[in-house]
């Protein structure tokens, strides 16, 4: 009748219609994650607000992709005539297939699609390439970034420009319009610590002699 009181919801149905407030906070930050990714992609194309830097920001794109560093890093390994080189190669070659097997991976398990202003002309991209979680290229630049800093001697102004590499190639990512900033920000976090499973694995004659004889 008109007069009975309305009967009371059923708990999960009020767990519906009042989200936490961990769930609010998600989709708030991603809102403002997809608004600020799209306004920071003044590269995404040739219209765009920086559509002129777009040549050299895809030439950036280029020189964080996996496929220059892992051709780079197996030539020297073919090449180099020191043990010592050979160790440091032979873990540099086995840090970036670790670093494609675990962006592939997170790819396919999240799928989440690439920002809607991206152009789809991206360098050599592979099936899971389609996908934006994590930034591959961030990953890897964080990755390379810690090893050459760790194993390779520089002087100060060359470790600066490979810190100064890794921040540029994430950044570009972003004003590209290839990914969203939480895609970058977690591949970097990534790269960072995939570093420490190559170092806690690391390859040499005495752990890996097999390896090192085919060299």
């Amino acid at each position: 009748s008109s007069g009975a009181a309305a009967a009371p919801l059923p708990e999960e149905d009020c767990m519906k219609l009042n989200p936490s407030f961990v769930g609010i906070a998600l989709s708030s930050l991603l809102a403002i994650d997809l608004w600020a990714s799209k306004r920071l992609g003044v590269c995404a194309g040739e219209g765009s607000a920086w559509g002129s830097a777009r040549p050299l920001m895809k030439v950036i794109e280029v020189s964080g992709h996996g496929i220059p560093w892992l051709l780079g890093t197996f030539y020297g390994l073919c090449q180099s005539d020191s043990s010592a080189a050979r160790e440091v190669l032979l873990n540099l070659l086995f840090a970036l297939l670790l670093d494609l097997v675990m962006v592939a991976v997170v790819k396919g398990l999240v799928k989440r699609p690439r920002p809607t202003h991206n152009k789809m002309d991206m360098f050599v991209t592979l099936s899971v390439d389609k996908y934006s979680f994590p930034s591959g290229h961030a990953t890897r630049a964080a990755l390379v970034c810690r090893f050459v800093l760790r194993h390779l001697v520089l002087a100060v102004p060359l470790r600066v420009l490979v810190v100064l590499w890794a921040l540029i190639v994430s950044i570009s990512r972003v004003m590209l319009g290839r990914h969203n900033m939480t895609d970058v920000l977690f591949g970097l976090l990534l790269g960072y610590a995939l570093y420490g499973v190559v170092e806690h694995c690391w390859l040499s004659p005495a752990t890996a002699p097999a390896l090192f004889a085919l060299w």
